[in-house]
């Protein structure tokens, strides 16, 4: 059963989320308004989603959105009546993963939820390969640098320098990022 932190901010219509999600069978573990601070709230509860009742989000509404999606990154589910497409593409880059406009009904929260944990693994997934290939092409360019620092210091080509790098690398157990840094490190140590 999904563990749901329920926001409502929605005075008018206090309860009408809650309601559709008791009847649809889920737990809401907690309920709050928006005048929390909803990363602490987040690691709190260690909801599995976070539901967002609100008749049109506002500023203060999208500051905690990426806040939790920055630091305790959750699918985020934004129930609202507004219909206004930025607002929507403003929520979206925010981080919530399914902006729903009108019609709550106890039948349509499952599909609902699912739409939004996918979408939230999705993107989590597509992070994660970002963050990857960052780290790989960060690596790429401390090895391209130790390389160029080798072959000043040994005045050696190109490929030399890389099979230098390659050769301490084997005998040592080590990755070739670990080799560059270390030439890097005594470069800079000699101050040549």
């Amino acid at each position: 059963m999904l563990r749901i932190l329920l926001i409502n901010d929605t005075p008018k219509k206090v309860g009408r989320l809650k309601s559709a999600l008791v009847e649809a069978g889920f737990e809401v573990v907690d309920e709050s308004g928006l005048t929390i601070d909803l990363p602490v709230r987040v690691e709190a509860v260690r909801p599995d989603v976070i539901l967002i009742d609100t008749e049109s989000p506002g500023r203060d509404v999208m500051e905690q959105v990426v806040l939790v999606s920055r630091d305790r990154p959750r699918p985020i589910v934004m129930f609202t009546d507004e219909h206004d497409p930025q607002v929507m593409r403003q929520a979206i880059q925010a981080g919530v993963s399914a902006y729903i406009v009108e019609g709550i009904q106890a039948q349509r929260l499952q599909p609902i939820l699912d739409v939004a944990m996918a979408r939230f693994e999705s993107d989590q997934a597509l992070r994660a390969q970002l963050q990857a290939r960052e780290a790989q092409l960060a690596e790429r360019k401390r090895v391209e640098l130790a390389k160029g620092l080798l072959m000043k210091m040994k005045n050696c080509s190109e490929e030399e320098a890389y099979t230098l790098m390659r050769r301490q690398a084997m005998s040592r157990q080590q990755k070739l990022i670990q080799v560059a840094e270390q030439v890097i490190a005594m470069h800079d140590m000699l101050g040549s």
